[in-house]
């Protein structure tokens, strides 16, 4: 479809050359981005290659010069999608059913820095630094004794990442649209009897049929005190009369990765649930307004902690208020109490806000951009927003 939302091939060009120009100012000899299949977004990033079963990285210049880093089974997969010519197969890349591949020809990471110019490096940055492998680690000792190994997550790659472009930003909404779709059709057919997974196929089914690459990430739909969960999955269990049930759905759309997310329940809610998710509710709406370009991170975090004490909910208080979102649906840059980074226009995050009692818990769930001044935007349509009781 020559009308699909994307990120265009020359943007990764561009990606690469500005990479390079900030290895260079930090005094860098070269950068080495690496990813798996479940946190793919480094080597998406620069190359537009998704790595499958096995791993990728990508490695970076100063000049501006690169390759890509994959396992022995992915080169003519890897030709079909890569944005770069310079491939190289590598067993530090390897799957983790770690076979041997004997008489298979791959490249050492020597090879690989040569042909981008690269001949003794003294500082090798690392980015994807915990998807980096013990395989990777021991090659870049091997060929490299006496290089200086430094994170360079924080410094290159998420700085880098952290503001989008445009078409990053479109991506971003068409994942929420049809999170958004998805979302409405499960409301539409949830019921008691109805278990975790059935709901989680219609929204797979709509994601599909609509233009998603497929799910942003796993789909919440599940219920009952597994809500309280910060992190969960659909199983086997039926929907009971009473449950609290939590969506949370996105489309991914060229390796972007957005979710709305909206807790719901299959009859009346009790007074304490309808409490909890109105202030829930309350603190969402919270976030966008606080979330200002030039604002500290870490002082909206305090804020916004500051505000659920007062407010009598520290006890039903976890984390928030929001994560750094782009390919990863969570990615960074966090936002902590701890954190000291300024906020930007057109950085990207989802404003998450969860909270949990003994039995249940909820979370409210949307994109959003820091804009040129005054609250963020919601980069989705907000539909739904009401507190949902299903007639049942």
């Amino acid at each position: 479809m020559n009308d699909r939302v994307m990120i265009p091939e020359s943007q990764y060009a561009q990606r690469i050359v500005r990479a390079s120009q900030m290895i260079a100012d930090a005094g860098l000899d070269v950068l080495v981005a690496n990813s798996n299949e479940a946190d793919y977004a480094n080597a998406r990033y620069f190359t537009a290659y998704w790595p499958l079963f096995e791993m990728g990285g990508v490695a970076i210049a100063p000049s501006g010069q690169a390759a890509l880093l994959i396992g022995p089974e992915s080169e003519e997969y890897a030709r079909g999608r890569s944005t770069l010519d310079n491939i190289h197969l590598m067993t530090e890349y390897r799957e983790t059913a770690d076979p041997a591949y004997p008489g298979v020809a791959v490249s050492k990471y020597g090879d690989v820095f040569k042909s981008i110019g690269v001949q003794a490096p003294k500082r090798i940055g690392l980015a994807g630094y915990l998807c980096t492998n013990m395989a990777m680690i021991k090659g870049l000792r091997e060929a490299f004794p006496e290089a200086e190994i430094i994170n360079a997550d924080d410094s290159i790659v998420t700085r880098l990442r952290s503001i989008k472009s445009a078409e990053e930003i479109a991506c971003l909404r068409e994942g929420l649209r049809l999170g958004e779709m998805a979302m409405q059709a499960m409301i539409e057919v949830v019921e008691p009897g109805m278990t975790e997974l059935q709901l989680t196929g219609v929204a797979v089914d709509m994601l599909y049929r609509h233009g998603a690459e497929c799910e942003a990430h796993t789909v919440y739909a599940f219920g009952g005190k597994k809500t309280n969960n910060a992190i969960s999955r659909g199983t086997h269990r039926c929907f009971e009369k009473g449950d609290i049930v939590q969506i949370n759905v996105g489309g991914k759309i060229d390796g972007y990765s957005p979710s709305v997310g909206r807790p719901l329940c299959l009859g009346k809610m009790t007074d304490e649930q309808k409490r909890l998710i109105e202030f829930g509710k309350e603190m969402h709406y919270k976030t966008y307004e606080w979330m200002e370009a030039g604002a500290v991170s870490g002082q909206i975090a305090q804020q916004y902690e500051a505000y659920v004490k007062k407010a009598g909910f520290s006890d039903f208080y976890l984390y928030g208020p929001c994560h750094g979102l782009g390919m990863i649906e969570v990615e960074k840059p966090w936002l902590e109490s701890i954190s000291t980074y300024a906020l930007e226009p057109n950085m990207t995050f989802q404003a998450d806000t969860f909270f949990t009692a003994a039995d249940f818990g909820l979370r409210w769930e949307n994109g959003l951009r820091v804009t040129e001044s005054g609250p963020a935007e919601m980069l989705n349509s907000g539909a739904r927003m009401e507190l949902i009781e299903i007639d049942c």
